[in-house]
């Protein structure tokens, strides 16, 4: 996950209310129920500790939900009597939550705003493509394209006398199969989509298919069920959803390479509280991997004014020259480095080959 829009939240000092809520649900009550949420979170956060203007700010933001038809949720972060940042969300969170900490509570959008891949559905028939985007906030028209309209269908004869037309509509499906293709390549270079998802007939999606280019080929998946299914939502869910896990996947085998030392004894990867602090002081993280549910991830730890000043023990900071400081959840304060630093985040859940990163927190390093 890339992490640069939570800039806005690191320019400023804390303490800081942090809210998640779900908007998922939609009913002819919703307005009354979002109404007495909003009030609801606004008093949590009274009641630890926030100030009057800060927690009027969330409610107001709150209040002004109560008619949306977001599909998911949104997060909202305030300081000061002010929203800084109200981010959507790309799932719903399990329930809704108030914070009030010296840092913004942002590693839970690791999970609910992260991992949001782009998907390019194509509607594929014989006479051309329909493109829509979509993603977890909804979907758009993106395109379309009209190939050549005759011939496109064959004559159920079997006369010899009829081959020169059935090789004629062999040319339109070819020709066409041709155009929805470079008509898509374009599409995706447009939108940078993740997936492109094929609907339609199997000789039609594979004719397509077979035409893109080899670079994309990874990135196509056929969809089993057609237009006006009403699986075929399902379909692009699970083909998101697959990509996301499979991303995840990926970045933790090469967090387990990594790990392992080289012949000098240095390791590309750290883990575990101690270590994360002493990267991050060094600016050295270059991915930070989380997995939300390990025991390390709400554990202690101290932190300065600036993000890089991190401690396991508040008297560490005092010997790097920090005279206030503030205790703050591990996944936060290392969050806060690495937006300053450049960095990306990803939640990942542990694989087969044991609980990794260990505690729950680890990192891919700049350098060893």
């Amino acid at each position: 996950m890339d992490l640069a829009f939570l800039h806005p939240l690191y320019e400023h000092s804390g303490p800081w209310a942090s809210v998640y809520v779900d908007t998922s649900r939609h009913t002819e009550d919703t307005p009354h129920e979002r109404h007495l949420t909003a009030q609801s979170l606004s008093r949590e956060l009274a009641d630890q500790g926030a100030d009057d203007a800060t927690c009027r700010a969330v409610r107001n933001a709150l209040e002004e939900l109560e008619h949306s038809s977001e599909p998911h949720g949104r997060a909202v972060f305030a300081r000061a009597g002010e929203v800084v940042l109200d981010p959507p969300l790309a799932r719903a969170p399990l329930r809704d939550s108030a914070h009030w900490a010296p840092l913004p509570h942002t590693a839970p959008l690791l999970e609910l705003a992260g991992e949001d891949p782009v998907c390019v559905v194509a509607y594929v028939d014989r006479r051309g493509a329909a493109f829509e985007l979509r993603s977890a906030l909804g979907r758009q028209e993106v395109g379309s394209v009209t190939g050549r309209q005759y011939p496109i269908h064959r004559t159920s004869t079997v006369d010899w006398s009829e081959r020169h037309f059935q090789l004629k509509v062999e040319n339109t499906w070819e020709h066409n199969a041709a155009e929805i293709a470079d008509a898509l390549t374009v599409c995706q270079e447009e939108t940078r989509a993740d997936l492109l998802i094929l609907v339609g007939d199997d000789r039609e999606r594979r004719s397509v298919h077979d035409r893109l280019p080899q670079r994309l080929h990874d990135l196509v998946i056929e969809a089993p069920h057609g237009t006006g299914s009403r699986l075929l939502d399902e379909d692009v869910e699970r083909a998101r959803e697959e990509h996301v896990r499979q991303r995840a996947e990926r970045e933790l085998e090469r967090f387990l390479a990594a790990r392992a030392p080289d012949p000098e004894g240095r390791s590309a990867a750290v883990e575990g509280v101690p270590a994360l602090i002493e990267a991050a002081r060094e600016h050295r993280i270059d991915e930070l991997l989380i997995r939300p549910d390990g025991p390390d991830a709400h554990r202690e730890v101290w932190i300065g004014e600036d993000p890089d000043q991190v401690a396991v023990r508040r008297t560490d900071l005092k010997i790097l020259g920090e005279q206030q400081s503030w205790s703050a959840r591990a996944d936060d304060a290392l969050i806060r480095c690495a937006v300053v630093t450049g960095a990306a985040a990803l939640s990942v859940t542990p694989t087969g080959r044991g609980e990794a990163p260990a505690g729950g927190l680890g990192a891919l390093l700049r350098w060893q």
